[in-house]
């Protein structure tokens, strides 16, 4: 047990040194106007780079993101059922697909499915 904490606390302290030596070293140290700025060749840009986006598409792709991988956690349930126990298998994924639908119905009610209103 020590030396699994051992190595947890040795790996958490690496990577967050990683991550302080990538965040500094990406720094840049140069702010120009000219190099900040949209390069439209030569001219001023005619309008702001910067274009509002839809929280509301945001919102549904990132729903989709998570059912997406959600079903691909469900595909190798098909292939596991020869090798598990079928009560243990029935179990389980029954309990993953009640999950998944008790989320889809929390997000129908609270109206995220929406797109327009």
């Amino acid at each position: 047990m020590l030396v699994l904490l051992t190595l947890s606390i040795i790996t958490f302290f690496i990577c967050n040194i990683i991550m302080f030596l990538a965040s500094f070293l990406s720094k840049k140290t140069i702010i120009d106007r000219e190099k900040m700025s949209p390069y439209e060749c030569g001219f001023d840009p005619k309008s702001s780079a910067r274009l509002p986006f839809s929280l509301r598409f945001f919102l549904i792709a990132v729903i989709f993101l998570i059912f997406d991988v959600e079903i691909t956690l469900l595909l190798p349930i098909a292939s596991v059922f020869n090798l598990a126990n079928m009560i243990s298998w029935l179990i389980t994924s029954s309990m993953f697909l009640l999950i998944l639908l008790f989320g889809l119905y929390y997000e129908w009610v609270q109206g995220a499915l929406e797109w327009a209103e």
